[in-house]
């Protein structure tokens, strides 16, 4: 996602304009922070509204573009994958975290990276070997954890600050539970308001157009000037404002959730554009900022471990989803192109900025954790482009289509060599 100048990717090295933007905002963050103490950002009081806005644009991006059809077609998939998929990935790289650090609050760390950019599905989208079911898996994936990881992070913070002792002496595993269960009925009944909001709207607008207005010279019925070829402009400006107002209230509560589910029923229609701008805009203010915390001090072998231990579970998740929980079953090319496929950007971003006032030096290790999951994705990216295509490894139900026509059955024998074959025969 991005702007038009942000779009589209290097020649030589096939790498996003958005991500060369990423990175000199956090560049230009960095020199900030050498110039400012990099505590004096989380001091100001706008800055825990200004991270969660951001994490709900970023949140409402991801799911705004998925198509209810391709959700229904996959439904099993997607239950699987943003359900088990997501706390076994955590669980895993939280484990990691903890049995090599020794730090329980490290069990965050594992939310912050566990979910999948849409840069991933942008880069795989243009790969002629993966087959179409496994770009709309890896679509719908890469939408979809975004909001659990969010909720599990309601969970995740109580458990590692009570067992970090830093927590309520008195809390428990059943009153944490009870939190995340608080907090996702809050995000129900806050997008079942906005909801009904848009269903009264557009309801509204249903009743006006089925009525129409006289027309006072020719005393006949006039249409109103609704759009041949989609909504009219005033239902979607009522449908960016409703969105509006909805990021404000989600920023002010930290209701994000309700803004991802949001983001399947209410849609832009033509301001879509200004989502996209929104998003990319949001994507390199997260990236200036985590520059800024990253002046303050870096982390780098505990990033490199989380980055290393995030991968890696990607890739086993996937190998247990697609081959024991998926019917019919995925390719071994489907499942490696799945698995190689994690990438993080915005969220892991947005949940380190997030997480840092509650958990300081988040930023340090989740940095260089973003920096290594992208590093190991575009080197397998790169390396498996110089190799031949994944015909090998397919399964023997889905022919290939070979570029070679098929000779006649005769034609394959062996030709027997006769007495006289070796001879010119004279006219």
């Amino acid at each position: 996602m991005g702007v038009n100048l942000l779009r589209g990717h290097t020649r030589r090295l096939a790498v996003p304009y958005l991500v060369l933007a990423v990175c000199a905002a956090v560049g230009a963050g960095l020199v900030a922070g050498a110039l400012w103490p990099a505590r004096s950002l989380l001091g100001t009081p706008g800055y825990g509204f200004a991270a969660t806005l951001l994490l709900g644009i970023g949140l409402y991006g991801s799911t705004h573009d998925i198509e209810l059809a391709e959700v229904r077609r996959s439904l099993r998939v997607v239950l699987v994958a943003v359900t088990f998929g997501v706390i076994l990935k955590a669980a895993l790289i939280a484990a990691v975290m903890v049995l090599a650090f020794r730090r329980p609050e490290y069990l965050v760390l594992g939310i912050a990276v566990a979910q999948i950019d849409p840069l991933s599905v942008a880069a795989m989208r243009d790969d002629p070997r993966v087959t179409p079911r496994a770009k709309a898996i890896l679509s719908i994936w890469a939408s979809f954890d975004d909001p659990m990881t969010v909720l599990l992070t309601v969970y995740f913070s109580a458990l590692a600050l009570r067992l970090g002792g830093t927590g309520p002496a008195s809390g428990s595993v059943v009153s944490g539970s009870a939190d995340v269960l608080g907090s996702l009925l809050s995000n129900i009944a806050l997008f079942a308001l906005t909801l009904a909001v848009w269903r009264l709207i557009r309801l509204t607008y249903l009743l006006r157009s089925r009525t129409g207005r006289v027309d006072d010279d020719a005393d006949r019925t006039v249409r109103p000037p609704a759009a041949a070829a989609g909504r009219p402009l005033s239902l979607d400006i009522a449908a960016l404002a409703v969105v509006a107002v909805l990021l404000a209230v989600a920023a002010h509560t930290t209701l994000v959730l309700a803004v991802a589910l949001t983001g399947l029923a209410v849609r832009l229609g033509r301001f879509a554009g200004v989502l996209e701008g929104a998003v990319a805009l949001a994507f390199l203010l997260a990236s200036a900022a985590l520059g800024f915390l990253l002046s303050g001090g870096v982390s780098l072998y505990q990033g490199l471990v989380l980055g290393a231990a995030a991968f890696a579970a990607q890739f086993l998740v996937t190998l247990l989803i697609g081959r024991l929980l998926v019917r019919p079953r995925l390719s071994r090319a489907d499942r490696a192109h799945l698995g190689l496929g994690q990438q993080n950007g915005i969220t892991a971003i947005l949940l380190a900025l997030s997480l840092e006032p509650t958990f300081p030096g988040t930023a340090g290790v989740v940095g260089p954790a973003v920096l290594t999951v992208n590093l190991l994705h575009y080197g397998f990216r790169r390396a498996r482009a110089d190799t031949r295509p994944w015909v090998a490894v397919r399964t023997p139900d889905r022919p290939v289509d070979r570029a070679v026509p098929q000779l006649p059955h005769r034609a394959l024998r062996p030709r027997r060599r006769t007495k006289g074959s070796s001879r010119i025969r004279a006219g």
